[in-house]
């Protein structure tokens, strides 16, 4: 369901069934709580990944799947033996190309020229103890008229990731808006595909009241003039919140936020405490 099939309802039906599909989401067999691991090629120059069938290497133009029938993966829906090049994965992990036993699924990534498998298990120690996303209900007052700004040429700065490694993130714009009489501007990314903005942010309530950092997706602003609506009500938590084993981004320079972004997801659930 897209944010616009929210359109007929009221901001705050809207926003509830939005969350809701989140939740969802995040939850679903395949998502962001049953990745289980995140293996650089590079750092297996024999093509062994520990608990990982099959032989890995990176080759140029994909990553080469070596296998035995006994080490039980399929392709395609197709029990593998031999040898096949995989590209990086575009569907997600729920129709990927690879398995294996006890429903794991693999897929191939890449990352600044670098190659990596991803193992997913809907068994996950994440999904089973996983008992909400905690967020903060819909605020009129985070809903901004902003305005998108796009750079003469993309840009790219270095960002620590949340494995630890610096790597280079695109920004090909500014978004602007005005809070509570203070104006204030966001680097963005623009998706290749559809032309949608996405921002990393930090805020005065990150690593506190809610995680570290969050992403917000406005949208598509109107190419006449760039206009946009900044709903900070949806910003989400990145997938790094929901499993260790994903790279996501911190916010560029410039993109905390001196006030507090009381609004959208702020962190996950205490199990125990979804209990009580």
């Amino acid at each position: 369901m897209s944010d616009d099939a929210d359109d007929a309802d009221d901001p705050k039906t809207a926003w509830r069934k939005w969350h809701e599909h989140r939740v969802a989401s995040v939850s679903a067999p395949y998502g962001p709580l049953s990745l289980i691991g995140t293996h650089w090629l590079s750092d297996h120059p024999e093509g062994r990944i520990p608990a990982v069938p099959g032989r890995w290497r990176a080759i140029e133009g994909g990553v080469a799947l070596s296998a035995s029938a006994e080490e039980g993966l399929s392709l395609d829906g197709e029990p593998f033996a031999g040898d096949a090049v995989l590209a990086a994965d575009e569907a997600p992990p729920a129709h990927s190309r690879v398995a294996a036993a006890h429903e794991l699924r693999i897929t191939v990534i890449r990352r600044e020229g670098e190659w990596a498998v991803r193992v997913f298990d809907p068994g996950s120690a994440a999904r089973r103890a996983f008992a909400g996303i905690e967020a903060t209900p819909y605020d009129p007052d985070f809903v901004r008229p902003g305005r998108f700004r796009p750079y003469a040429e993309d840009r790219t700065v270095q960002v620590a990731n949340a494995d630890g490694r610096e790597r280079g993130f695109g920004l090909g714009g500014e978004l602007s808006f005005a809070y509570r009489g203070a104006e204030h501007t966001l680097q963005v990314a623009v998706d290749e595909d559809d032309g949608s903005l996405w921002a990393v942010i930090g805020d005065a309530t990150a690593g506190s009241s809610s995680y570290r950092f969050r992403f917000l997706k406005p949208g598509v602003p109107d190419p006449a003039d760039g206009s946009i609506t900044v709903d900070f009500n949806r910003t989400v938590l990145p997938p790094c919140a929901f499993a260790d084993h994903f790279i996501c981004p911190f916010p560029p320079p410039g993109n905390t936020l001196p006030f507090e972004v009381a609004a959208g997801e702020r962190r996950l659930k205490d199990a125990l405490a979804a209990r009580i």
